[in-house]
């Protein structure tokens, strides 16, 4: 028996993002349409709902449509700039090609989408949930999974607060607070820490392909009016990458800002490749420059994303609960789009678990769940694209480009490539470091390329300085005995926050530090580490980045 205070819940959801907030509003309508009570709650390991949230964004609004049919009218922020024009540019070295939108499927064309902030949809959607009676603790962490006797999941236990470094209860220590629901989905995006752990607990993840992530990087920028149009939306492909797949986005968004970033594949081969770089010198781009030269960078950001697409998807359901969103890997690759897929998938979750509170059942599985993303416009798409990814992955950006054409466009005439490429893990694909040449990145300008630590500075992170480290290395001596030797440490260069460090060569005592404090919440340490010796678990409550508009 545990000595925490527990709170009972019909309903638990772990992480306020576009599922788990789509998921705790269907389940409120679904119980006011039935005339019935449900009580719903929303977990959030940011200070607020949409704190830790980054995304592009250029949103299809299928999802949304369904769940809150009126959200234009009701002031829903996401309405302010729709997509008016839609580029996308190869890139060499200084020029710039635009592909013409006859060699792309219509699904690629961004017809009635919109760009702004996903954070700030959430804000919104966290109102509306909060409107309809669902229970919001910002600032809770998700710490622990909890079961049943029989093994089901029983609800998330939130971690403690006020514990040292060195483990010991500080003055101010609180226990974390035990949530209890009949089914508790989990909606903590992209490698979620508890999601890990049901993996393998319910062997979710043995029938489908490895799961398959990117690094994307976000920069905020106020530019020239003059230069600002807002819709447009910018995509780019091909330089600066060259042993790796990926690319850039800008997109013209509210209130004279333009949101730009760059995504890297994680399964690049050459451990000298260092993403942040990348990013900076993308921004180089004579095509890219153009836009932000005389204006202001005002905030940053980074955060995994999910690649692997339909044949990545794991079993979404389990005794007493289910995957929904990120936490499941919904993104659509060639779109670059998964809010809608998220949403989808939370509303899907919740008209299968309401059915079964209606009948009266717990903590079984909600095999009509999986059913129902099977047969869902979900699966749909994401079958049409399933081997756009590890085509870029295998043949490399322009051959991939080609072969990934072609299948998506013979799917969508119903025909397709008879088979579908398989994924190896990313933390797999790095070679050793002497097979591989290094990079030269040029030096930071402070104009429009910036270092990463003036760059973590702009994503308000803050963790409490004295509490246990959260991101834990299962074997202390690999960065240094073996990660080092082999791959010259890949940590210092992938993460695109500065936390690692190896320090003391040039005395010939390296030592490996860790500046957790740093830390965005990127999850790219627990994908890409060659060995998996990191485990990222989270923090104390509230810590982490605060994103106020990304």
């Amino acid at each position: 028996m545990s000595d925490r205070e527990s709170m009972p819940y019909d309903i638990v959801i772990v992480g306020g993002g576009p599922a788990g907030l789509s998921a705790a509003i269907r389940l409120k309508q679904l119980a006011n349409e039935a005339g019935s009570e449900l009580s719903v709650c929303v977990l959030e390991k940011g200070s607020e709902i949409g704190a830790h949230i980054l995304s592009g964004a250029v949103i299809d609004p299928k999802a949304l449509d369904e769940l809150i049919p009126d959200w234009r009218e009701q002031g829903c922020p996401l309405a302010e700039v729709p997509v008016t024009d839609n580029r996308h540019w190869i890139l060499t070295k200084t020029k710039q090609f635009s592909m013409p939108h006859i060699m792309t499927p219509g699904f690629m064309h961004n017809k009635g989408t919109y760009t702004g902030s996903l954070g700030n949809l959430c804000r919104w959607l966290g109102e509306q949930a909060e409107g309809l009676g669902v229970e919001i603790f910002p600032g809770f962490a998700a710490a622990e999974i909890l079961y049943n006797e029989d093994g089901s999941v029983k609800g998330v236990a939130t971690g403690d607060m006020g514990i040292a470094r060195d483990g010991e209860k500080k003055g101010d220590w609180q226990p974390g607070l035990e949530l209890h629901a009949r089914y508790t989905f989990f909606a903590e995006g992209a490698r979620g820490h508890l999601t890990k752990i049901l993996k393998r607990q319910f062997a979710l993840d043995a029938d489908c392909e490895p799961q398959v992530y990117g690094l994307g990087m976000k920069e905020l920028w106020d530019i020239d009016p003059d230069k600002h149009q807002p819709g447009l939306v910018i995509h780019t492909q091909g330089w600066p990458l060259t042993d790796a797949y990926g690319g850039g986005f800008l997109y013209h968004q509210a209130n004279g800002q333009v949101a730009l970033g760059f995504v890297v594949g994680l399964g690049y081969r050459n451990p000298h490749l260092y993403p942040f770089e990348e990013f900076q010198r993308w921004k180089q781009h004579p095509a890219i420059r153009q836009y932000l030269e005389g204006g202001r960078r005002v905030s940053y950001g980074a955060r995994a994303i999910n690649e692997g697409g339909w044949q990545s998807v794991p079993k979404l359901e389990f005794p007493g609960g289910a995957l929904i969103g990120c936490s499941a890997g919904f993104v659509n690759v060639p779109r670059i789009k998964g809010t809608h897929t998220a949403m989808k998938s939370g509303i899907l979750a919740a008209e299968a678990a309401f059915s079964a509170i209606l009948a009266d059942r717990t903590s079984d599985e909600l095999t009509a769940y999986g059913s129902a993303v099977r047969e869902s416009w979900i699966a749909e798409e994401l079958k049409l694209v399933r081997n756009a990814e590890p085509a870029l992955s295998k043949f490399g950006n322009t051959i991939g480009t080609l072969i990934a054409g072609i299948d998506m466009w013979m799917r969508t005439l119903k025909i397709g490539l008879p088979f579908t490429l398989k994924h190896k893990p990313d933390n797999e694909k790095l070679w050793r470091k002497e097979h591989c040449a290094k990079i030269d990145y040029p030096k930071p300008d402070g104009k429009i390329s910036f270092d990463r630590l003036s760059s973590v500075f702009l994503s308000n992170t803050n963790h409490e300085e004295d509490q246990p480290v959260h991101l834990q290395l299962k074997d202390p001596a690999i960065p240094i005995d073996y990660n080092l030797p082999v791959f010259d440490e890949p940590a210092q260069r992938y993460c695109p926050a500065g936390v690692y460090e190896v320090v003391g060569l040039d005395e010939g005592a390296p030592r490996f530090q860790i500046n957790a404090q740093n830390c965005v919440h990127c999850k790219t340490c627990d994908i890409k580490d060659p060995t998996q010796n990191i485990n990222w678990v989270v923090p104390e409550g509230g810590g982490g980045p605060n994103y106020p508009n990304m």
